[in-house]
């Protein structure tokens, strides 16, 4: 017989209504590049192309019988489709007028939740419910699966599942699963609700809840986090439980017990606000009785940061923050800083924006980790900048500050300064090139205090000329320098500086220091940030950029050259400097082929031919997961020492489950281990695990202050993830973890 097509336009069997309350975890597992992890099954997808429009229902049978107007008997390759599902079955009965169905022997349904398979459907449109026994359920878009010997659908009730299992590995690889007597999800609900729960390890018990809920849409939810668990030698074993609390839709709380068995029980807590005007952010840390202080001390940190709008053009912004102590950083890690700060700014600051204007008024403070120079607060400090065009061809641009510097040594000097530059420039910017010209008048006026015993003066005020010549021209061909391909450009640019002298050893240094020099700073024409001291200049800077842009007009090859020739001798840094040119800087960026790269920066000096600074890296990248990075930096002198640094990193899966990654990274000055950052991780289709460890200079600080730089810090942590229960950190996050981390630095684009 053949196949009969009856389209049904007079009833609609109300699935729709039946859909909404069926919540599931669909994410998929983080998508992997490189050696794709294969699993045995497929997720199960659903297409709506294939449904019909809203109202309609068409049902295809092998054989049709209608008992009455109100009655119907389908048999053979029964194919039922609604505006909202799919039902296919050996037989299927329609009664009362299309408002009741019943559909038994190898049912399959199909919506865009998730597809199942069972014994009967029975679905009634007049009381809204759907009721299936002994059924296996798919998650549409995700490896969730599971049975149940009964679900119950109601539009009144929501949605229920008698004796029910879960799990995200395949049926091959039953590697955990979640089963309860009953799983519910009320209509309307946020929360769903699952009682007498056991947690499977193979087919092994693990873990017994006799009733917990569980958050049933992507609304954020009160509730326990995952823990987070790790060993270190200078914690011992680490647990924290991180608790959510969803206080309102616009503020919530996260509270973390922490628990070190070397040092006591710490609690963590954050709190969050959001608003029209702003966004809010609390944080507070408290160790009480550390037991490895020999005081057993207690230990704090807290932090507020809030960003906010006054109005269109007016922000607000606070970052305020403080510990207990030199070494909390180091002892119990931070969200926010590393073992490597010496201060913790403190800012208090309002904000004015317009097109022509910027206004910012700040008060700057510090808090000081271990034995650092004196830092001087700004209280306040304001600056104003304004830009105008002026005449046809001109601009004029404006800056100045004004601030208060003091000091918590109450035998320090303290200073008001206002400082006020006005600039009259001469921009001409063509698409071939750059030409321009800047005269400037800098002003400064300082009033100084607290200054006995030194050669500082009670009021200085300087003011200095400066003038600078600035062009650069763009020439491109075809062609590369070793094929006829893409395009080779050339850019060189000259600079003219000169900024008169003043003697300036009555100012006192209040946030001045020393900049450090590369190619791009070559034309910055400054050598110190603030301006406590402005260098004299009389200068030409030379450089040129060479680029090579495939057919695509990526950059391939970069690389640029640069000095600075001195038509005098500085007497701001050193009047007794007689060198005549800089150090010769040099950089270079590029991509060999589509997977290795080379980045080198280094700064020659010429009179002696010795490296005075340099970095390098050569990647090997394959593929997101891939990648061996090699790298090397060396600065003859800083703060009195040499920095001859080498280290390697590297992520590389070793076959569909298996993944490493490692880093290290030794001092050849010292001829000793800096960092060594190991992890191994495990992943399945439905769980993974991963294993790190690490040993690093603690850089803890002594009693005087002083940074202790030969002791270390070694730990080890574990994490285990079940997919559908939670994400997992991908092997590249491992990577980034740790003290140095992963960076690609590479100005290509």
């Amino acid at each position: 017989m053949k196949k009969t097509c009856a389209s049904l336009l007079l009833f609609s069997l109300g699935w729709s209504s039946a859909q909404g309350q069926t919540t599931s975890d669909t994410s998929e597992p983080e998508p992997r590049t490189g050696m794709e992890l294969l699993c045995p099954a497929s997720p199960v997808q659903f297409s709506s192309t294939q449904l019909m429009s809203t109202g309609e229902v068409k049902v295809e049978a092998d054989s049709t019988e209608f008992l009455s107007q109100r009655k119907a008997n389908f048999s053979g390759n029964v194919d039922i489709t609604s505006d909202a599902a799919t039902i296919r079955a050996d037989e299927a009965q329609v009664k009362n007028n299309g408002r009741q169905l019943q559909a038994s022997g190898d049912v399959q349904y199909q919506d865009a939740q998730l597809q199942v398979n069972s014994d009967e459907v029975m679905l009634d449109s007049v009381t809204e419910t759907l009721n299936m026994s002994n059924t296996e359920y798919h998650l549409n878009g995700s490896n969730g699966r599971g049975t149940a010997r009964m679900i119950d659908l109601t539009s009144a009730d929501g949605l229920t599942l008698t004796d029910v299992s879960f799990t995200t590995c395949p049926a091959q690889s039953r590697d955990w699963m979640i089963k309860a007597s009953e799983i519910s999800i009320e209509r309307d609900s946020m929360w769903g609700q699952a009682k007498n729960t056991r947690f499977y390890v193979g087919d092994v018990p693990v873990f017994y809840l006799p009733y917990f809920a569980f958050p049933v849409s992507d609304q954020r939810q009160t509730g326990l986090l995952f823990p987070e668990i790790s060993s270190s030698s200078n914690t011992g074993l680490d647990i924290e439980q991180p608790f959510y609390w969803n206080m309102a839709p616009n503020y919530d709380m996260t509270v973390s017990p922490r628990l070190m068995t070397d040092r006591g029980v710490q609690l963590k807590t954050q709190f969050r606000y959001l608003s029209e005007q702003g966004y809010s952010m609390l944080d507070v840390e408290y160790l009480p009785s550390d037991k490895d202080t020999p005081n057993e001390d207690n230990r704090y940190f807290y932090r507020l940061a809030h960003d906010g709008y006054l109005s269109q053009n007016w922000t607000v912004g606070v970052d305020v923050n403080g510990i207990s102590d030199d070494n909390y950083i180091v002892d119990l890690g931070s969200e926010y800083y590393n073992r490597a700060d010496t201060h913790l700014a403190r800012t208090l600051g309002l904000n004015y924006f317009a097109p022509d204007m910027l206004l910012d008024i700040h008060i700057r403070d510090f808090e000081t980790i271990g034995f650092q120079n004196d830092s001087y607060r700004a209280l306040p400090e304001a600056r104003l900048a304004i830009t105008k065009p002026f005449a046809r061809y001109f601009e004029f641009s404006l800056d100045s500050e004004l601030a208060y510097f003091d000091n918590k040594n109450d035998t320090s000097p303290t200073a008001m300064r206002f400082h006020v530059a006005p600039t009259l420039a001469l921009p001409y910017q063509r698409h071939w090139g750059e030409l321009s010209a800047e005269a400037t008048v800098l002003n400064t006026y300082y009033r100084q205090s607290n200054i006995d015993d030194t050669d500082l003066a009670d009021e200085v005020n300087r003011t200095l000329g400066q003038g600078r010549l600035f062009g650069t021209l763009y020439f491109e061909r075809d062609g590369g320098w070793f094929s006829d391909t893409g395009t080779t450009t050339l850019e060189p640019k000259v600079q003219y500086l000169y900024t008169s002298y003043e003697d300036q050893r009555e100012i006192g240094i209040y946030d001045t220091t020393v900049l450090l020099t590369d190619m791009e700073s070559l034309f910055r024409g400054r050598e110190f940030t603030g301006l406590d001291r402005i260098n004299d200049n009389n200068q030409v800077t030379v450089g040129v950029t060479s680029r090579i842009l495939d057919d695509a007009h990526r950059e391939q090859f970069a690389l640029s050259l640069g000095q600075i020739f001195y038509f005098g001798d500085n007497q701001v840094i050193s009047p007794t400097q007689n060198q005549d040119r800089s150090a010769l800087a040099a950089e270079l960026d590029w991509r060999m082929t589509d997977r290795w790269y080379f980045h080198s920066d280094v700064q020659i000096m010429t009179q002696t031919d010795k490296v005075e600074r340099s970095s390098h890296t050569l990647e090997y990248r394959r593929d997101a997961e891939s990648l061996v990075q090699l790298t090397h930096r060396y600065v003859r002198e800083l703060s009195g020492e040499t920095i001859d640094q080498v280290g390697i990193s590297a992520s590389w899966p070793i076959n569909q489950n298996w993944h490493w990654v490692g880093r290290t990274y030794r001092d050849l000055e010292r001829n000793r281990s800096i960092e060594s950052y190991f992890g191994l991780q495990y992943e399945s289709c439905c769980w993974a695990i991963q294993v790190v460890a690490q040993r690093q200079l603690s850089n803890r600080f002594a009693d005087d202050g002083q940074q202790s730089t030969d002791e270390y810090d070694s730990g080890i942590g574990v994490q285990f993830i079940f997919k559908g229960l939670g994400s997992s950190k991908s092997s590249r996050r491992m990577l980034e973890d740790g003290m140095f981390g992963y960076r690609q630095p590479y100005n290509l684009n």
